[in-house]
């Protein structure tokens, strides 16, 4: 592979001008067995480069355990690239933001209850090191300048929205160096954060998606020499619960395409193809409002969620074509997809008792949050006795994010973080009952100060005024559904249950998960963690790749948090459902 290098004006590729046409591809987002089909249609539309971020908090979920196999496995994903023709680019963080759970940090820094992240706190700076050493040092001959496709990576990310700390910055710098990383080195920021996130003698981005001329003219004045690029091109948005679907016009888009390459600029699309925050892996924004993001990541991009071209993709096409060589080839039609109406749940547990008998009970004098109970994702379940009888109010310091609360196994309300709820009132029925509250972690925030995100009850819990002492703290990840007690439903479930069903599959194809009737909870196929559904949308489906099902009988598993669907069925259809949409 020839090596990247920078002239006064632009790009070298093997000493010849260069133009990086790039897209945002994120394989933790895409089924790794999809991988090679996604890349396949970033080269038809033009693409010469992908793009892709590195989660930390994935690949290190614990401080002495490393994962890069299966979905994880970064270096195979390079080489299919590779094998497309593709370079990449790769932006290892260690912070990514990317609407993904606490930007990508692994939840247990935040067990150091004063640590500063993205700071030269030793502590921050030390797990960083250990993180570049062991993600970097197997990715070392994908570079190019030791034969591979990955031509250039980010130091950090968007830093200047965040600090300016330059000597935190070329700390990260000084560390990817150490660890063997030899090709062009680039920061990224909004025009206006440019200078308090860029570096001397590296290569700075902006990230904008219109008025490219504008702001690549405002770049070019702060940067006289050396090429222009965007890093982050917005060509969509991702969206949140309770919002609508942002969408973004394709002639729109396109102009403002045509107007950044005109310019002779490089480009990296945010995003190609956006994927899923399967699972628990969605982020949250907290702008003095927590606002969790919705489990499709599809972000309006020229590559839909399901993999399939939409608007976009034959806009962007015929708009590269006019600057540089596309592919010969059709523009590649949708997969196949499939429909399995009306699936009976017919086994059920529980929550509070059936499942949550089964997680380790750790008593302690206060609620334990999520990192100090070394828990990433899901849910805790919290109990205590209450002291009195009658009416009583309830007062939590802090939820982080949603409690349902219950007093003998009865729901009395919620108290949610979106809302700033942080009391009850609700009558206590006899001496020595039972206080259950469970809380889910809806995401980590993901941007600015708010990364600092420790979950679960924080602070005291009051009841008329005097502290709860003396509760059980039971961890529910949901890392897997083995072992789960089902049995045969006999009657309507209350309160947070799990529900099973099987259906029949003749030949494996992508569909999507469709809950109506249903509240609130999360879904799985095969054990396979979809991720999140609402009632308040605006997502109304969830996307289930094809990978994900086998010829003949398949599980789906859905837990429901409030009231289920009065027949307790779903629907497998062709077609997504994102909710309405805003442009």
């Amino acid at each position: 592979m020839p090596v990247l290098r920078t002239d006064q004006t632009g790009f070298l590729l093997d000493g010849q001008p260069f133009r990086l046409l790039s897209g945002g591809l994120h394989y933790f987002r895409i089924h790794p067995e999809q991988w090679a089909d996604r890349l396949r249609k970033a080269r038809l539309m033009g693409l010469n480069t992908v793009e892709t971020y590195v989660p930390w908090n994935l690949h290190q979920p614990r401080p002495d355990h490393f994962v890069m196999d299966g979905g994880l496995d970064l270096p195979r994903f390079i080489e299919l690239a590779a094998a497309e023709g593709l370079h990449v680019l790769l932006r290892p963080g260690p912070y990514i933001c990317a609407e993904w759970e606490g930007g990508g940090l692994p939840s247990w820094l935040l067990a150091e209850p004063d640590i500063r992240l993205r700071t030269r706190d030793p502590r921050f700076l030390a797990a960083v090191d250990d993180f570049f050493d062991r993600l970097l040092t197997p990715l070392l001959p994908h570079l190019a300048s030791r034969g591979g496709p990955v031509l250039a990576v980010q130091v950090e990310n968007e830093y200047g929205a965040f600090g300016d700390d330059t000597a935190y910055m070329e700390h990260i710098a000084d560390s990817l160096r150490r660890v063997g990383v030899d090709v062009p080195l680039f920061t990224c920021d909004q025009p206006v954060d440019l200078e308090r996130g860029a570096l001397p003698g590296v290569l700075a981005t902006a990230n904008f998606g219109s008025r490219s001329a504008e702001h690549l003219a405002e770049l070019r004045a702060k940067r006289p020499e050396g090429p222009l690029m965007t890093s982050e091109f917005w060509i969509g948005w991702f969206d949140r619960w309770g919002a609508r679907h942002v969408v973004r016009d394709p002639d729109e888009a396109a102009r403002e395409l045509d107007e950044l390459l005109a310019t002779g600029a490089s480009v990296n699309f945010y995003m190609f193809h956006g994927g899923t925050n399967f699972g628990f892996t969605n982020g949250a924004n907290d702008k003095h409002t927590y606002r969790p993001t919705i489990t499709s990541y599809d972000y309006d991009s020229p590559l839909d969620e399901a993999g399939d071209p939409a608007a976009k993709y034959t806009a962007f096409r015929d708009v590269i074509a006019k600057y540089a060589p596309v592919p010969d080839e059709p523009v590649p039609a949708p997969g196949p997809k499939l429909a399995v109406p009306a699936v009976r749940l017919t086994e059920s547990v529980g929550l509070l008792d059936g499942v949550a008998g089964l997680a380790p009970r750790i008593d302690s004098m206060r609620p334990l949050t999520m990192e100090e109970l070394e828990q990433d994702f899901g849910f805790v379940l919290y109990e205590t006795v209450l002291p009195l009888v009658g009416p009583a109010l309830l007062e939590v310091e802090q939820v982080r994010d949603r409690a349902q609360v219950f007093v003998d196994g009865q729901p009395v309300g919620v108290l949610e973080r979106e809302n700033h709820e942080h009391a009850l009132a609700f009558t206590v029925p006899r001496a020595g009952g039972r206080l259950q509250i469970l809380v889910e972690n809806q995401g980590r925030v993901n941007y600015g100060q708010g990364i600092h995100d420790r979950k679960g009850l924080l602070g005291k819990v009051l009841l008329d005024g005097s502290e709860l002492v003396g509760w059980t703290s039971r961890p529910l990840p949901f890392a897997s559904l083995e072992g789960i007690p089902f049995e045969t439903t006999a009657r309507t479930p209350v309160g947070p249950t799990l529900h099973r069903g099987t259906f029949e599959v003749a030949e494996p194809a992508d569909t999507f998960l469709h809950l109506d009737g249903w509240t609130k909870g999360n879904a799985w196929v095969n054990g396979f963690a979809l991720g999140r559904y609402w009632s308040r949308g605006p997502q109304k489906s969830l996307y289930v790749p094809a990978p994900v099902l086998r010829a003949g009988t398949n599980e789906v598993v859905v837990l429901e948090l409030h009231a289920g669907h009065r027949a307790l069925t779903v629907d497998f259809r062709e077609t997504a459902d994102l909710g309405p949409t805003e442009e």
